[in-house]
C-alpha cells in the first residue's frame, strides 16, 4: 500500500472510531450532577376550586424546560445547585446570626446582573425555603424586592449549625420555566445536631393532626393523601393560602434535594393529596402548609422511600413521624 493511501485508510479509520464513540455518547446521554425541579411550571392561580386545591412546592411539571437544555433537569431533583439556566442565588447574607436574623439575596443572570423581573406565580414573584441541615427546622418565607433586585426577610433560626435556603422562581422571559437554587448557610455558635424526628403516621401541630397515607416509592409515582382533623373532627374549611389548600415541601436527608411533588385535584379539606416521585431510595421530611382560622400552620413528617414499611402499592400506607412542638421546630412563616 503505497503512502496516500495509508493516510486515506487511517482517517477512514480514525472518524469510524469518532463515530461509534459519539453514537454511544448520544444513546448514553450526558452524566451530570442533579439538577433542580422547584414549585413547578404553574399557571397563574386563581382562587382554588375542586381542581386546584393543592399546589407542590417541590417539583417542576414534565416538558422541556426553556432555560436549560432537554428535560434532563425537570426530571431530576431540585436546589442541589447554586447556578442553572444562567441564573444565580447569590447571598449577601451567608452567615446569619442566630435567632431573629435578616436574611438578603439576589438573583443574578450569566451577566452578573441583579434580576428584577420574575412571573408571578401563588401570589409571589419568589417563594424562599430555608430549612436546618438535620430537618428540624423549616421556614417557608415572603421576601420582599427592592427596586435594584436584592431580596430581603427577617427568619428566626432557633439553632447554630448548617442551613439550606431555597429560592423557587420563574424568570419572567419568553418560554421560562421555574427553578429552584439552593445554598448553604451557617449559623455560628455551638452546634448540637438533633435526631431525625421517627416516622409516625400522624403530625401534631396547634391542635391538629394531620395524617399522611399513601405510597411513596423510588422512581415510581404515587399519591399521599394528608388528611387535617381538629379534637377529632375533619377540617372541612382549609382556607386559600397562596391561591391554594395546601403546600407540600419533601426534602430527601443528606443533601436536601427537593423531590417532584404534583397537586391533585381535592379541598377545601380534609383532604389534600399530591403525587410524588422520590428520586431514589432513602429518607425524606415533608413539610405541608396549610390555612385555617386565619392561620398558617405546618405539619412535619418523615418518610421512608424504598425501605422497609413503605407502602409499595396503591393504599398502602407511608409511615411517617409526628411533628410534636416539642420535638422539632417545623413551623415558620413571615412576609419580610
Amino acid at each position: 500500500m503505497n503512502t496516500g493511501a495509508k493516510i486515506t485508510a487511517y482517517a477512514a479509520a480514525l472518524a469510524a472510531t469518532f463515530g461509534a464513540a459519539y453514537g454511544v455518547g448520544a444513546g448514553v446521554g450526558p452524566v451530570e450532577e442533579p439538577k433542580k425541579a422547584g414549585h413547578g411550571e404553574h399557571a397563574a392561580a386563581p382562587a382554588p376550586s375542586k381542581s386546584a386545591a393543592a399546589d407542590g412546592h417541590a417539583g417542576h411539571e414534565e416538558g422541556a424546560p426553556a432555560n436549560t437544555p432537554g428535560t434532563a433537569a425537570a426530571n431530576a431533583p431540585g436546589g442541589l445547585q447554586v447556578s442553572e439556566g444562567g441564573y444565580t442565588l447569590a447571598m449577601e447574607t451567608p452567615v446569619p446570626a442566630q435567632g431573629r436574623s435578616t436574611l438578603k439575596f439576589s438573583i443574578k443572570d450569566s451577566a452578573g446582573r441583579k434580576v428584577t423581573a420574575f412571573t408571578t406565580e401563588h401570589g409571589k414573584e419568589l417563594h424562599f425555603i430555608v430549612a436546618s441541615r438535620d430537618l428540624n427546622t423549616f421556614r417557608h418565607l415572603h421576601p420582599v424586592k427592592a427596586a435594584d433586585g436584592t431580596w430581603s426577610v427577617t427568619a428566626d433560626l432557633p439553632g447554630a449549625g448548617g442551613y439550606k435556603a431555597f429560592a423557587d422562581f420563574k424568570p419572567a422571559v419568553p418560554g421560562a420555566r421555574g427553578i429552584t437554587l439552593g445554598v448553604d448557610l451557617s449559623v455560628p455558635g455551638a452546634y448540637a445536631p438533633k435526631p431525625l424526628p421517627a416516622v409516625a403516621p400522624t403530625s401534631t401541630v396547634d391542635g391538629y393532626q394531620v395524617r399522611l397515607g399513601g405510597t411513596l416509592n423510588p422512581g415510581k409515582a404515587g399519591e399521599l393523601r394528608l388528611t387535617v382533623t381538629k379534637a377529632g373532627k375533619p377540617v372541612t374549611d382549609l382556607e386559600p393560602y397562596l391561591g391554594a389548600y395546601g403546600h407540600l415541601v419533601a426534602l430527601r436527608d443528606g443533601d436536601l434535594a427537593y423531590l417532584h411533588v404534583h397537586p391533585n385535584e381535592g379541598g377545601p379539606g380534609p383532604d389534600v393529596s399530591f403525587t410524588a416521585t422520590a428520586p431514589s431510595a432513602g429518607t425524606y421530611r415533608l413539610f405541608l402548609d396549610f390555612q385555617h382560622e386565619g392561620k398558617v400552620r405546618t405539619a412535619a413528617f418523615t418518610v421512608t422511600a424504598g425501605g422497609a414499611g413503605t407502602g409499595s402499592a396503591a393504599g398502602d400506607k407511608v409511615p411517617v413521624p409526628a411533628a410534636g412542638e416539642a420535638t422539632h421546630d417545623a413551623g415558620g412563616h413571615s412576609h419580610g
